[in-house]
């Protein structure tokens, strides 16, 4: 695929951020990719799935022959245009807005994705919030209680579930940072949680061995997602990815067949607890 290989230009936008807002806009409909029918049948709950990562998700896991359903917070626009993308691959998706960082909301879609699926065979925990700060003084109790909701605690929740429908062959695909892998001065809060979802991920690949279950974690650099611009500076924006390797950031497209691996039980069925980092060249101790 050709990648856009440049560093964004300055822009802000509101949280949670728009696709159609953003400057260049981000790669994220899978457009050349060609399935080989590695999910055929399957079904699967990704939260955070309207845009950037999740909408490339989306659509890779529909050309692989899964339906799925997508769990968003009120993006709209994004959320239809994923589904138009999903239905134009020949597949079903399902649109479920709300806060994850809500324990009932958790619950309710994994009941709606199961009820409108029929099943549930792969769970991808996909959705975060960050809001970056210059110092722990600044970082307010309600900040920090907010990302874990949303970053940990509803990977937590929404897993749990969704267990009682996961059969032998399922498998949990779980979305850190390399963040969570070696931290960041202005992204306490959210580093933390990033840390605590690779803990999770090892434990309950651990935990669910003997169910025939695998966890898993992809752990990428820096993405052009809405997330960016709706939650950095302009100034930010404009050297964001500069710091890879690679000197820009990802796109979404060149995330998502991570999360397609670990899926997919003909590729990765000895694999479980493990983190997969696409980072773009950077190498990290240990």
């Amino acid at each position: 695929m050709a990648v856009n290989d440049t560093t964004p230009p300055p822009q802000e936008q509101s949280y949670p951020g728009a696709s159609d807002r953003m400057t260049p806009g981000p790669q994220d409909e899978m457009r050349d990719y060609a399935g080989r029918d590695l999910l055929a049948g399957k079904r699967a709950l990704i939260t955070g799935g309207d845009s950037g990562i999740g909408r490339a998700v989306a659509v890779a896991f529909a050309k692989e022959g899964a339906d799925v359903a997508i769990a968003y917070l009120s993006e709209d626009e994004d959320a239809a245009h994923t589904r138009s993308l999903v239905e134009k691959a020949g597949r079903r998706c399902v649109l479920l807005a709300g806060d994850l960082g809500e324990a009932t909301h958790c619950r309710y879609v994994v009941e709606q994705a199961v009820a409108e699926l029929g099943g549930l065979d792969i769970l991808v925990n996909n959705i975060a919030y960050q809001a970056p700060v210059s110092s722990l003084d600044e970082l307010t109790d309600e900040q920090w209680l907010r990302t874990f909701e949303v970053n940990i605690h509803s990977y937590y929740r929404v897993t749990k579930a969704a267990l009682p429908y996961l059969g032998e062959g399922a498998a949990i695909v779980n979305t850190s940072s390399v963040n969570g892998l070696r931290g960041n001065k202005t992204l306490l809060d959210y580093s933390a949680t990033k840390g605590a979802v690779n803990a999770f991920t090892q434990a309950m690949a651990q935990n669910l061995l003997k169910r025939g279950i695998r966890v898993n974690a992809v752990a990428p650099g820096p993405v052009w997602t809405p997330l960016i611009p709706a939650t950095f500076s302009e100034e930010r924006v404009e050297d964001f990815g500069e710091q890879a390797p690679m000197g820009r950031p990802a796109q979404p497209d060149e995330i998502a067949p991570s999360y397609v691996f670990f899926a997919a039980g003909r590729l990765s069925s000895y694999y479980s607890g493990e983190i997969l980092a696409p980072i773009g060249g950077e190498t990290l101790p240990g």
